[in-house]
């Protein structure tokens, strides 16, 4: 057995030497209503063999991404990775590498680590990226405590078509922290006035482009408003690949970019783990949470690499860091980095093309489909349809006939009527054209 627990006489004996009398004692400062007094609702002990199985049974009861046609996205993305990138980041010298806090034993690290900043920053059109953080929303959070930091102000003004998991995220924080934060209903319209919200005591404006709804709209007017009243203006990203065919945040006046990478190297994993990317000014670059890595040269001449920028608390006292986020996505940004390298810049430009390309396709045919109503005009690779019927249960129906047709707004966004009827679609370079055809027949089937 993997697993020998202890026996009542173990447990008795550990209790004795802590001076508790029973389990109970450890858990008084838990309220009592929070507290179970009955066993779980599980089945008892069983063997290794026994519980695989069982679980195994479980999970067959889930529909893969990769087994149907598959159009979720809302901030997560199905895409092709190389069979390649698997193979470099499981090598030992990646998969067991550490933290490099010390250079001269970690320059395989740094270099890479320097190399997706580069990317990043290029992406973005910014000056300057960190190394990583643990997700596009976390990465959101810490941009709305920088941009703070950076006008010594504490009023957030989010979009209403900012992804609800961003914006959960920065409200969380932002309760904790005592800021404020200003957030504007959802609007598929794409009618929103997010600059009559700004004012003098804004520190920053977070939109997201493409929106949660997938339309893609010119970003300068927010950010000459923002600036205007010496606000900073944050830009979310969710679907990275878009930046191979849309005008960079850095273009239209952002101040801060953040964005989600788990489209480039990295695979669907139920929500993690993924790479948070994090891109901003050169003048803000010592409020940039995170870590920096930098080029230089040792003492024969060659080039080396080494930490530029640690403001974490891992490295110095909390109280001065600009960041209590312990860690970055490492090995995800590795795999991010080595996609985007076997892609090249023509590569990438191509395949955020066969995403747009995959999407107008795809749109076209629902349009088709009676009773759905396109509400995107402009797009990259996800749009929003409207139902005659329930969004939520279109989708379950969907399901029952084995596509996985996208995801109802109302499930992101529960108690708001307004958006019971939508469906978020994704389209990537991995559907095919039976896939969008057997997705317009079904939708044709549960709509009539």
């Amino acid at each position: 057995m993997r697993y020998l627990p202890l026996t009542p006489d173990d447990r008795q004996q550990m209790l004795g030497v802590i001076g508790a009398k029973s389990i109970d004692d450890l858990f008084v400062d838990v309220p009592e209503a929070a507290r179970i007094d009955k066993a779980f609702d599980l089945p008892p002990h069983q063997g290794e063999l026994e519980v695989e199985r069982a679980l195994s049974a479980m999970a067959n009861k889930n529909t893969a991404a990769g087994s149907v046609p598959f159009f979720v996205g809302a901030g997560a993305y199905k895409h092709h990775v190389p069979a390649t990138v698997d193979h470099l980041i499981q090598r030992s010298e990646f998969l067991t590498s550490y933290t490099p806090y010390q250079p001269e034993i970690s320059q395989g690290t740094l270099q890479y680590l320097f190399e997706f900043q580069t990317q990043v920053a290029l992406l973005t059109g910014m000056d300057v990226a960190n190394a990583s953080m643990y997700d596009g929303s976390t990465a959101c959070g810490e941009a709305v405590q920088m941009a703070h930091r950076v006008t010594r102000r504490n009023k957030a003004v989010l979009s209403g078509n900012l992804h609800p998991h961003y914006r959960a995220v920065i409200e969380t924080t932002s309760k904790f922290a005592g800021d404020a934060v200003v957030a504007l209903d959802a609007d598929v319209s794409g009618g929103e006035d997010i600059a009559s919200q700004i004012d003098g005591e804004t520190s920053c404006v977070v939109v997201q482009y493409p929106d949660f709804f997938g339309r893609v709209a010119d970003l300068s007017a927010i950010a000459a408003a923002a600036h205007a009243e010496g606000a900073l203006l944050i830009v979310a990203i969710p679907e990275i690949v878009s930046m191979g065919a849309l005008k960079t945040p850095g273009d239209m006046g952002a101040d801060i970019v953040v964005a989600e990478g788990q489209s480039i190297g990295n695979a669907l994993n139920y929500g993690g783990p993924y790479v948070g990317l994090f891109a901003t000014r050169q003048k803000y670059v010592r409020q940039m949470p995170g870590r920096l890595c930098g080029e230089t040269q040792v003492v024969d001449g060659k080039r080396g690499y080494v930490l530029t920028l640690s403001t974490r608390e891992q490295h110095i006292r909390r109280e001065k860091a600009t960041s209590n986020i312990c860690t970055n996505s490492g090995l995800c940004c590795l795999a991010f980095t080595i996609h985007l390298a076997l892609l090249g810049e023509q590569g990438f430009t191509r395949l955020a093309a066969l995403n747009h390309e995959s999407a107008c396709k795809l749109a076209g045919a629902l349009e088709k489909v009676s009773g759905v109503e396109l509400l995107t005009p402009a797009f990259f690779n996800e749009f929003t349809i409207r139902t005659p019927k329930p969004a939520a249960d279109v989708i379950e129906a969907l399901a029952d006939k084995g596509i996985l047709g996208g995801v109802p707004a109302s499930r992101l966004m529960p108690g708001n009527e307004a958006v019971n009827d939508l469906i978020v679609v994704a389209a990537t370079e991995v559907n095919t054209d039976q896939d969008r055809a057997a997705y317009a027949a079904a939708l044709t089937e549960v709509l009539s």
